[in-house]
């Protein structure tokens, strides 16, 4: 598993600047913006915007990780919700 940080350079607040980030969060990110129909850079821009003290680098690993682990919880949620309804059928 390849685990190298690879830096980007992304224009915020007009001005560029590196984010650095494992090829794992850059595709979850990319993953996570074409699910909103939105763009890269509009999305970091969003986590820039919301982020509390953190580095933009940070913000964006937490940020990628709880999009996806909701989406597992939810997913985790929906089959245990379709077993319970199996069940109650028999």
């Amino acid at each position: 598993m390849n685990s190298a940080n690879i830096k980007r350079s992304i224009v915020r607040n007009g001005q560029k600047t590196s984010v650095s980030l494992e090829d794992a969060f850059w595709d979850g990110l990319r993953e996570i913006a074409a699910a909103q129909k939105s763009k890269l850079s509009t999305l970091v821009r969003q986590i820039d915007q919301g982020r509390q003290g953190n580095n933009l680098s940070s913000a964006i690993r937490v940020f990628v990780f709880n999009q996806l682990r909701g989406q597992v919880s939810s997913s985790g949620y929906a089959v245990a919700q379709q077993a319970a309804e199996h069940a109650e059928m028999r």
